[in-house]
């Protein structure tokens, strides 16, 4: 049963208790007022009708009432029962009071219809209206549930949909960022290999400037040790001329001490011996075999004191001239004294 079928069955059921209503009031007027006109003076016969009116008014009351606390879902305590039920049977009462009074069963029978049947339905009435009320709140709870239950299902559905779309959304994020990350993941790759290679060829260029630079050191290194060697080799030529020099030096201020000592013994025999062998050495001429070392000292001392030329001496003694210019320059350097020494030797 939908809300239109109940609301239709409650306007039948107001419908229906009015019209008993109504029809119950009008005959319990007309019964119940020759009664009170019966049991009234005559002066107030006018006043007949008032009792039945007010007595049906309080059903009316009743009714109405019962009607809005049953819509409402109330209840009124028990003064309500007692006014319906005081109202139901002073109506009865009235009505089938006059019959009873004649001992007519067959009109108390016919007058208690309408005052039972305005009982009987109200108190049905309230029934059905309660029941109906109960209905009404059961659908309006059902179609509360109902509707709560669509709204809940249009959230869910717009929750799905939403959930739906995010998803989408997240999907399509999620393949633009991998395609981003794809791309970046290419490009580093691309730059990586790009770096790779710069780095290869770096490296080439290294190790040929490296391997350039170790050919141009080792080159260099050669020409240092070159360079070294040959230093080395003229210090020692140097060396060893200074200290044959040096020896050559010590020997003749040996010497020199030496002739220095005879000399201040024999100097006169000495100078002329050594005169002698000088002239004798000058007359001799040049010699046909190179002299022995000794020998030849004495003929270039000779000549050195005679003034002879170095390259007379060397003719005299058949040496080189540089041994000559070398025995001439250890002459210069020795006292008078040593050279006469030496040229009597």
């Amino acid at each position: 049963m939908n809300g239109v079928q109940i609301r239709s069955a409650e306007q039948a059921l107001n419908i229906g208790t009015w019209l008993i209503v109504c029809g119950a009031m009008l005959y319990s007027v007309l019964t119940v007022t020759p009664l009170m006109r019966a049991h009234t003076s005559d002066d107030w016969d006018w006043t007949a009708p008032i009792l039945p009116i007010v007595v049906d008014a309080a059903v009316v009351i009743v009714v109405r009432l019962d009607s809005v606390l049953a819509r409402l879902g109330g209840h009124g305590g028990r003064w309500p029962v007692v006014l319906r039920w005081m109202t139901g049977a002073m109506t009865l009462a009235l009505n089938v009071a006059d019959s009873a009074l004649k001992k007519d069963l067959v009109g108390v029978a016919v007058h208690a219809v309408a005052p039972l049947l305005l009982i009987v339905t109200a108190e049905t009435g309230l029934a059905y209206r309660r029941a109906i009320a109960a209905a009404v709140a059961g659908l309006e709870e059902r179609e509360r549930t109902e509707r709560k239950q669509r709204e809940q299902e249009a959230r869910r559905q717009a929750e799905e949909a939403e959930e739906a779309k995010r998803r989408r959304v997240d999907e399509e994020e999620r393949r633009e960022r991998e395609r981003q990350e794809f791309d970046a993941k290419l490009a580093r790759e691309q730059r990586e290999h790009e770096a790779a290679l710069a780095r290869e060829q770096h490296e080439r260029e290294e190790r040929a400037q490296q391997a350039e630079r170790e050919r141009i050191e080792t080159a260099e290194r050669a020409a240092r040790e070159a360079r070294e060697r040959d230093e080395r080799a003229r210090e020692q030529e140097r060396l060893e001329r200074e200290r044959r020099e040096r020896e050559a030096t010590e020997r003749a201020q040996r010497e020199r001490r030496e002739r220095e000592e005879k000399a201040r013994r024999e100097q006169r025999e000495r100078e002329e011996r050594a005169e002698r062998e000088r002239a004798a050495l000058l007359a001799a001429g040049p010699a046909l075999v190179k002299q022995s070392e000794e020998q030849a000292r004495q003929t270039v001392t000779a000549a050195y004191k005679a003034g002879v030329s170095v390259r007379q001496a060397a003719e005299l003694c058949g040496w080189s001239v540089g041994w000559v210019s070398t025995r001439y320059q250890e002459l210069r350097d020795l006292p008078p004294t040593a050279v006469l020494e030496g040229a009597s030797r």
